[in-house]
């Protein structure tokens, strides 16, 4: 059975009968869902292009409006692409939808930082984090899937912010390295005999070329069909660092050193962005998908009981681990791209019952954003019709010392 949701134009988007009494028991408007066509599209402008907006505008044949409440974000129709521009090509330009912007804003990056992105993939918000940062501080990004976090990787390298950054393949539940509180700034680096008398590996800088054994060792691995999902058990794989991220000239053991939770509490991260898996029913385009995919396939990812209790379990292990790892006094960032309450006042509740340390801060520059209050004071919701993005729901919180 489908019900229908009509839009401001009336115009009509046929939805399963089960979604809409899941948006109902949300206390959703099932009209969001025809706003794909009104919703804006939006891009960040990289710091220091900005004599370049006439250009990109004459590109597309389009005027860009800029957003007075996130600097750097412009907003084009959703018929606009931008793929093909000369401006994307290079690199001064990246998608990023203006909640997403917002989420971290909301962390109030500054010089000197040490940022963790627990969920980094698929990358535009590590991109904007290194953007703040700029010549300071360092990012650790984080993702399960490989796949995804090479995309990062893709990423950082089109548009040249990658040398304070360095990536890990892990699972965020558990992933345990701290900042590197140390940065080698030489263009090359050549390990001291001092350094070569351990036995352990000492990081030289990056290259995407790896040796001729490892190529040969992961070449019999696909042909055994060897490669398996990452697990708990595994130790997180380094993919990428940048040279200033900290990691040129230290040795592997140094890079995974495990500190206690006292050492964390002072040498622990300065800011976390945790950007959970979630259903994505906040995300228009996302759920008009399933017209094209099927319904079923909406009811297996979105409906299901059993997959919603096992998504707000991880998302409460994620954003668990993502707090361990702040220091005292540092500012953490929880946001989905759902508008169920389960999957976000919920998933708060449980964990500020469970950590005593933890409090939810106030936005502050909240003031000035098109979006509204969550349940639990002091968070937010943006949603297509208030706000004119992408659904998200966004929290922050500081950890005390108890």
């Amino acid at each position: 059975m489908e019900g229908q949701a009509s839009g401001p134009d009336d115009k009509i988007l046929p939805l399963p009968d089960e979604f809409i009494e899941f948006l109902n028991e949300n206390g959703l408007d099932p009209s969001i869902y025809v706003a794909n066509d009104s919703t804006p599209r939006y891009i960040r402008l990289k710091p220091g292009f900005e004599a370049h907006i006439e250009e990109f505008e004459s590109e597309i044949n389009c005027k860009l409006e800029g957003l007075s409440w996130l600097p750097n974000f412009y907003c084009l129709p959703p018929d606009i692409r931008i793929a093909s521009s000369k401006a994307y090509q290079e690199g001064k330009i990246y998608g990023i939808d203006a909640a997403s912007g917002a989420a971290v804003s909301a962390l109030d990056i500054t010089s000197g930082d040490h940022v963790l992105d627990l969920c980094a993939a698929p990358g535009a918000k590590l991109c904007m984090i290194l953007d703040l940062l700029g010549g300071s501080g360092s990012v650790t990004g984080v993702d399960i899937a490989q796949h995804r976090l090479a995309a990062c990787r893709t990423m950082l390298q089109k548009y040249a912010l990658g040398d304070r950054c360095r990536l890990f393949v892990a699972d965020g539940t558990t992933f345990s390295l701290l900042p590197l509180r140390v940065r080698l700034n030489s263009k090359s680096f050549e390990p001291t005999e001092s350094m070569l008398e351990g036995k352990s590996e000492i990081y030289k800088e990056w290259t995407s070329r790896r040796p001729w054994k490892e190529r040969r060792k992961a070449s019999k691995a696909r042909e055994n069909g060897a490669y398996k999902l990452f697990s708990q058990t595994q130790d997180p794989e380094l993919i990428y660092y940048g040279r200033d991220s900290g990691v040129v000239g230290l040795s592997k053991n140094k890079v995974y050193e495990h500190l206690n939770d006292c050492k964390v509490s002072k040498y622990g991260y300065d800011k976390v962005l945790v950007d959970a898996e979630c259903t994505h029913d906040g995300s228009i385009r996302h759920i008009q998908k399933f017209e094209q995919w099927g319904w079923e396939t909406l009811q297996r990812r979105v409906l299901d009981a059993e997959r919603t209790d096992e998504l707000t379990a991880l998302q409460l292990q994620l954003l668990s681990n993502g707090f361990r790892l702040l220091k005292v006094g540092g500012s953490l960032v929880y946001s989905t791209c759902s508008l169920t309450v389960s999957q976000n006042e919920g998933v708060v509740e449980n964990f500020l019952s469970q950590n005593k340390s933890a409090g939810l801060l106030e936005i502050d520059s909240a003031r000035t954003w098109p979006c509204k209050s969550g349940q639990i004071p002091k968070t937010l919701r943006f949603d297509p019709n208030t706000s004119c993005t992408s659904g998200l729901f966004v929290a922050k919180f500081t950890k005390w010392e108890i």
